[in-house]
C-alpha cells in the first residue's frame, strides 16, 4: 500500500525564505501505539519494532524514536564533516560522531521537547582545524540546518591531534 503520492524533485519552501530542491525523499511508516509500534520504510530496509524506553515506562524492548534519530544525526553529520573536510583538503583518519537525543517535558508549555548533544573526534587534526572543520559541518549538516533555532544542538570536540 502507497502512503505518499509521487513528487520527484519537489521545491519546499523553508521558514526562513530559502528553498531547497529535493535530491532524495525517505518514506517511512508508523504504526501501531506511535512508540509502542512498529516503523518501516517504504523500501523494506528498516523494519524495527517500537517500544518506550524504561525510562518512560516502556519494556524497553524494542528501539524508539529517539534512538532513530540519534543514529540519524550522527550518520549525517560525520557525512557533512567528511564532505567539508575534502573541500579543505585535511586528514579525516578515523573520525567519527557521537550523537546523544533527550527528550523532555517543556518547562513553559505543554508537550515535550528534544535536545542534541554530538561528540565529534577529529584524531588526526589539531584542535584549531578541528574546531572550524566542525562548526563548517554545523552549517552544512541537514538535521543541523533543521533544528537550528528549534531545540538545543550541544557540539564537542572530543578527540584531536595533540
Amino acid at each position: 500500500m502507497k502512503y505518499f503520492p509521487e513528487n520527484p524533485g519537489i521545491s519546499l519552501p523553508k521558514e526562513n525564505g530559502n528553498t531547497m530542491k529535493t535530491l532524495y525523499t525517505a518514506e517511512a511508516l508508523a504504526s501501531g501505539e506511535g512508540r509502542d509500534g512498529n516503523a518501516r520504510t517504504n523500501d523494506g530496509k528498516l523494519d524495527v519494532a517500537l517500544a518506550s524506553p524504561k525510562e518512560l515506562g516502556g519494556n524497553g524492548e524494542g528501539t524508539n524514536p529517539e534512538q532513530l534519530f540519534a543514529a540519524g544525526y550522527a550518520a549525517c553529520f560525520h557525512s557533512a564533516l567528511r564532505l567539508v573536510g575534502r573541500k579543505e583538503r585535511v586528514d579525516l583518519t578515523d573520525s567519527a560522531v557521537a550523537a546523544r537525543i533527550h527528550i523532555g517535558a517543556l518547562t513553559d508549555s505543554e508537550g515535550f521537547g528534544l535536545a542534541a548533544e554530538l561528540e565529534i573526534a577529529l584524531p588526526a587534526l589539531d584542535r584549531e582545524t578541528a574546531e572550524q572543520l566542525m562548526h563548517k559541518a554545523h552549517q552544512v549538516c541537514p538535521y543541523s540546518n533543521a533544528t537550528r533555532g528549534n531545540m538545543a544542538v550541544d557540539l564537542k570536540l572530543v578527540e584531536f591531534a595533540a
